[in-house]
């Protein structure tokens, strides 16, 4: 009773000061109020540096640009087609391209520089262009670092999913024509980790896998490695079981030198090691990037990339020290993902969504996120390139563009709302578009 009293007085204090200061929050915001307060914000949102949490720096014809390829006659948003003038907006601003549309004549001058710099080589290219979008640091994505990357300006994010493929994959290929592309890559990725190991095949047995897996996450972290990676929704369901170690040990020691193991077999040897590479991450401080999010290809399940798979292992007290990155921001379940977030160990970010939808949409799902989660929710540009002309170049520049604005707009609307002032906003900006991610990596600026 005494503690029920307490809080009551607490609770009737709070209203009677709401009520003889600041009011409670509008439900609306008027427009020519927000759109002032936008005109003052966005200026100074310019200004921040940014810290890209996830991206795909690199020249087109690099095959280290991720562990997979895109799958033939794949279909494209109608914001990432040519057709996009953003696009053309963006190469003006990096490049003074000098037309104003990508006519193949045209394209031709943009293709020609870019090809210019590849050839030339160095780190100042790549550097330039994170200068004129003010972006201070960028996760590099990627099988290795290019020689053509500043690792004082980009860091390394490696991927991990080829482990999961240690045994006869015929099947798994075969599933559909997208695993058809994927699962070579994965098999091919694995055995340059044993290279890169001095392993020369397959451990006899799951001990000496393990301590393969484990060595490799260990010496990518010293050669630079700040995160791990999983494409795993692109093979799977994000759903990982927690099976006994014996089961995984058997079904190895059975396929490890042959043979093809059925679904389920494999399915829960993937969910051992899986929880084996978890548990390294939590001893190494690595944090861990998922892919959680709608993908490229026709294949690509939705259901299977619901973030809300991953659950069960956001949760679990075993992980409670390693740092979990969901990027793209479980697009479309946005609002599932701010409540993966609640957990301090799990982070979000807007890669891809941001490039994906418009600004007013984007305004509206980190409007959503400010109000839940702020301390959680990165700025992630995804930058790819799309082909020789429309490179990562131009990507880098509308994700920033689209996050800015977006950003500005949704806290312009609080502000009118009466949410907190414009100092509060500005703070949140700068949490959002680098504090929160140079928190997560080990300080920065």
């Amino acid at each position: 009773m005494k503690i029920f009293l307490r809080n009551g007085c607490a609770c009737l204090a709070a209203l009677a000061a709401a009520g003889s200061g600041r009011a409670q929050a509008k439900p609306f915001a008027a427009g020519p109020e927000v759109q002032k307060i936008y005109d003052q914000l966005l200026p100074q949102i310019d200004r921040i540096p940014i810290y890209d949490n996830h991206s795909h720096a690199t020249f087109p014809d690099d095959s280290d640009m991720d562990a997979q390829a895109a799958p033939p006659d794949e279909s494209s948003v109608l914001r990432l087609r040519d057709s996009n003038p953003e696009f053309v907006a963006g190469a003006k601003a990096l490049f003074g391209y000098p037309y104003d549309d990508f006519q193949p004549e045209h394209a031709q001058w943009l293709i020609d520089k870019k090809k210019a710099a590849e050839k030339a080589g160095g780190t100042a290219y790549w550097d330039s262009i994170l200068d004129k979008l003010n972006i201070e640091t960028c996760l590099a994505n990627r099988v290795a670092l290019g020689p053509y990357l500043n690792p004082q300006r980009f860091h390394w994010v490696f991927f991990v999913d080829s482990f999961l493929f240690p045994l006869d994959n015929r099947d798994q290929t075969g599933k559909n024509p997208d695993m058809g592309v994927y699962i070579p890559l994965q098999e091919k990725i694995l055995k340059r980790y044993l290279q890169q190991e001095n392993v020369s095949g397959l451990p006899a047995d799951l001990a000496g896998y393990e301590s393969f897996v484990r060595q490799t996450l260990a010496d990518n972290q010293r050669k630079g490695g700040v995160a791990m990676k999983f494409e795993a929704a692109y093979f799977r369901s994000l759903y990982f079981s927690d099976p006994p170690r014996e089961r995984a040990e058997a079904i190895y020691l059975k396929y490890h030198a042959g043979g093809v193991p059925s679904s389920e077999d494999y399915r829960t040897f993937q969910d051992y090691l899986f929880r084996v590479m978890i548990d390294q991450a939590g001893k190494l401080n690595l944090p861990v990037h998922f892919h959680s999010a709608v993908g490229i290809g026709d294949y690509f399940s939705l259901r299977n990339g619901n973030p809300l798979n991953l659950e069960n292992v956001l949760r679990d007290p075993r992980y409670r020290k390693t740092k979990f990155v969901l990027i793209h921001g479980g697009y479309p379940y946005t609002l599932e993902m701010i409540w993966l977030t609640a957990a301090k160990n799990v982070y979000t970010d807007s890669s891809l969504v941001g490039y994906y939808v418009y600004p007013s949409e984007l305004k509206n799902i980190l409007k959503q996120w400010i109000s839940l989660y702020p301390e959680r929710m990165l700025f992630g540009s995804d930058a790819f390139p799309f082909n020789d002309a429309v490179g990562a170049e131009e990507t880098f520049w509308l994700a920033a563009r689209s996050a800015r604005t977006a950003i500005a707009a949704a806290l312009a609307e609080l502000v009118a709302e009466g949410a907190f002032r414009e100092e509060k906003a500005l703070e949140l900006a700068r949490m959002y578009l680098h504090d929160n991610a140079a928190h997560l990596y080990g300080g920065s600026k």
